[in-house]
């Protein structure tokens, strides 16, 4: 009787094993940052760019082709001559490595009001908007 019921439960068990592999096939994350399109076995790659999110594709037929969106920010910085006595004394020495990871957060925050196409026919903007928050 106990064999029976022990093998019931191994058989349920694999079945669901099994379906669980099937649905784990099926969710594709797309990561902050990522974009992805879709590659279909049957109609090749398709016109649809995916965010970030978890997406349901069908296996083995549909998969994802991810993109990473990288973008970086080059500063070059003086800082203001007479203001050095107090950029030593309220920062210190290291004042490079406190003030300009600030920029990178400035950078994001900023370029995320944008898509990449505003970003390149809207540079001046983009420009100025990121120097205006770094000032600030």
């Amino acid at each position: 009787m106990a064999a029976k019921v022990f093998e019931s439960i191994g058989k349920f068990g694999l079945a669901l094993a099994i379906a669980g592999g099937v649905v784990n096939s099926a969710l594709h994350n797309v990561d902050a940052g990522h974009r992805a399109i879709i590659f279909d076995q049957f109609h090749g790659v398709q016109d649809i760019v995916v965010g970030e999110e978890t997406h349901f594709l069908i296996p083995w037929v549909r998969k994802p082709i991810i993109f990473i969106v990288n973008i970086t920010l080059r500063i070059l910085f003086r800082p203001v001559t007479s203001q050095l006595p107090h950029i030593f004394t309220s920062i210190g020495e290291d004042y490079d490595e406190h003030v300009l990871p600030i920029t990178t957060k400035i950078l994001k925050s900023v370029v995320a009001h944008f898509d990449a196409g505003e970003l390149i026919t809207q540079r001046e903007l983009v420009s100025r908007q990121v120097s205006d928050d770094l000032t600030e």
